[in-house]
């Protein structure tokens, strides 16, 4: 039933009470009572956070589209919320009408990160129903995941009832539809829902971990996933819409700010560059662009519906876009005259992306941000990143010369190949560029250094390896330190504290999910916020659980190895993935898909209707 409790006296105790009230403009309230179907859409962060994910608004945004569907939003409270709620006796609730996640037909979690997996547990707990997806009640909904987390399903397996896998545009749809179908059978005696499962099982894309079985080896290594019911296909293949739909233009306006307090035109999605530590360069293939006017036509329609002051043209590569020139050009001249700014993300470290950020920045210039990934050509090859430190330097020249104060450069430590000499060429780098903007820009220049650490994901050509050891970490982060104590350098790195946590989750097997519902019930929550995470709560777990971080997270792979994500087809061979790993150990690039096919195999294992490739 809906809460009618009255929140203003928890509303006035917990920091930032407007994450909790709906009401925004644009958010979509339906009749509650006639509308047969109710999906929640959860996000395991923030509010500010959530809202700044594109993925949840599309899906918001099509389900709405529907006459017979509402959807509705819920986010992770924040520890204060939490605590009141549950104090209260009150459960965590939609932001359109303040309806309990039990009363919903669907609930539908997106996992973005790693780190945000026991903020699921957090919510699924808060709106009612148990965690784990074999101690629910018959008359709970139906809860689901995707998004990048459910490539590697298995750590998450025990908590939700079917993963769709891939992109949700189409198969999110389809499933609610058989759900819609299945629910009218009520009127004939419901039939359980383990049938249910088993015909989702038959779509395209839908994975049900509670049809198959993982087995180990004695030595604790994982022998295989099969499924254990007929009619199951033995690999799940991934979902891709063929062609973009129409992006949501009446975006959600927030009355606080956001981490992303922008309206977010998506203009591509996929990316040709190919970098082997890049998981989002595997899932999202092929690449699909938008057209100029498809652009231009939803941007018009978006500032007009939100009101909004800054669109974002978003992709993983936006001077890749075939016509990226075109784009920015007839936005920047419909955008100018209305004080509407425009930003483009992801750009290549080259002159051509200064000269996008120039036609873009007419008036006050910001700051750009490229991410070089390595200091030397030697490991820039091998991790396939597609930037020469002449490419750096003409970029810093042309953004130093035409009135940018500021740069700043993303990189990583730890990665594959990677040497004590790697990590001295980003400092030796870094005061390169530092110098060319003192050339054009005095005392002003200013170039910020950020540094990750490298984690292997599943679906890469890196899935295979360690993750660097913390004493090779240490080390190399002080290199960094000292190499970087320039003036004009701001430095700054990730804490690795979480690094090993994040590998472990990323590459872990179904024990994993143990050790996530113990560090949870130990009080794990946001494990991405230094202010919040327990290490002391997941160092409990895994030992409780008998298991070891290190053994997901810092122990390299045979190519024999059977991995927990090999049911998960992502249309990428595994074999093209072998071969990448082997070119990284010989250094030698692997061109751009945009330049000839590299034969990864996207375009056999996923072409379209009457066999028309996916891949220009």
């Amino acid at each position: 039933m809906s809460i009618v409790s009255d929140l203003e006296a928890i509303l006035r105790e917990v920091e930032k009470p407007g994450r909790y009230t709906g009401g925004e403009w644009n958010s979509v309230v339906k009749d509650w009572e006639s509308t047969p179907v109710k999906v929640a859409l959860a996000y395991p962060d923030t509010y500010e956070i959530g809202m700044s994910n594109l993925g949840l608004m599309i899906l918001y945004d099509i389900l709405n589209r529907q006459p017979d569907i509402l959807c509705e939003r819920v986010y992770a409270p924040w520890l204060d919320m939490e605590e009141r709620l549950r104090r209260a006796g009150l459960p965590l609730y939609s932001l359109e009408t303040r309806h309990a996640l039990t009363d919903f037909d669907i609930v539908g979690v997106s996992l973005p990160y790693e780190l945000n997996y026991t903020n699921a547990l957090t919510i699924l707990s808060l709106g009612g129903m148990s965690p784990l997806a074999a101690e629910r009640r018959p008359e709970d909904p139906l809860v689901i995941a995707g998004g990048s987390g459910a490539y590697n399903p298995e750590p998450m397996a025990a908590f939700f009832d079917l993963f769709v896998i891939g992109e949700g545009e189409e198969a999110l749809l389809e499933l609610v539809r058989l759900y819609a179908e299945w629910k009218r059978g009520a009127a004939f005696g419901r039939p359980p829902k383990a049938d249910f499962l088993r015909q989702a099982a038959r779509l395209g894309g839908i994975y049900v971990p509670s049809l198959y079985a993982a087995e180990y080896h004695a030595d604790g290594r994982l022998a295989r996933t099969v499924p254990i019911a007929p009619d199951v296909p033995a690999r799940v293949v991934k979902r891709v819409v063929p062609a973009l739909p129409p992006p949501p233009t009446r975006l959600i306006v927030p009355y606080i700010e956001t981490v992303h307090d922008r309206a977010m035109l998506e203009i591509q999605r996929g990316c040709t560059q190919g970098c082997r530590f890049c998981q989002a360069s595997t899932i999202y293939r092929p690449v699909r662009e938008r057209t100029v006017d498809e652009i231009v036509r939803a941007a018009d329609e978006m500032l007009l519906a939100t009101g909004h002051e800054e669109i974002s043209l978003v992709s993983l590569s936006s001077s890749d876009h075939s016509q990226i020139e075109d784009v920015v050009r007839a936005l920047a001249e419909r955008c100018g005259p209305l004080g509407v700014s425009i930003s483009l993300p992801s750009l290549r470290a080259d002159a051509f992306s200064v000269r996008l950020a120039e036609m873009v920045q007419t008036t006050r210039k910001t700051g750009l941000t490229f991410a070089p990934e390595a200091g030397s050509q030697r490991l820039r090859d091998a991790i396939n990143k597609k930037v020469s430190e002449e490419d750096l330097l003409r970029t810093a020249e042309a953004a130093f010369g035409t009135g940018w104060d500021r740069i700043k450069l993303y990189f990583m430590v730890g990665q594959p190949t990677e040497t004590d000499e790697d990590v001295e060429a980003i400092a030796d780098l870094v005061k390169k560029v530092v110098a060319v903007g003192r050339r054009h820009r005095g005392g002003r220049a200013e170039v910020s250094v950020s540094v990750a650490t490298f984690v292997p994901k599943p679906h890469t050509p890196f899935q295979w390896e360690a993750l660097v050891d913390d004493e090779t970490l240490r080390r190399r982060l002080d290199i960094l330190r000292r190499g970087l104590r320039v003036k004009g350098v701001r430095f700054s790195w990730h804490d690795p504290g979480t690094t090993l946590l994040e590998a472990a989750l990323s590459r872990g097997d179904r024990r994993v999910g143990e050790v996530i519902h113990r560090a949870w019930q130990l009080g794990a929550r946001f494990d991405a916020w230094g202010d919040a995470y327990r290490p002391e709560a997941w160092e409990q777990a895994w030992r409780d659980a008998g298991l070891s971080p290190e053994f997901y997270g810092r122990r390299p792979r045979s190519r024999d190895e059977a991995l927990p994500w090999d049911h998960i087809d992502i249309g990428v061979r595994k074999e093209f993935l072998w071969r990448e790993r082997e070119r990284c150990r010989a250094a030698t690039p692997t061109p751009d898909c945009r330049e000839g096919c590299v034969g990864c195999g996207v375009n056999a294992a996923l072409p379209l209707a009457g066999g028309t490739a996916l891949c220009p």
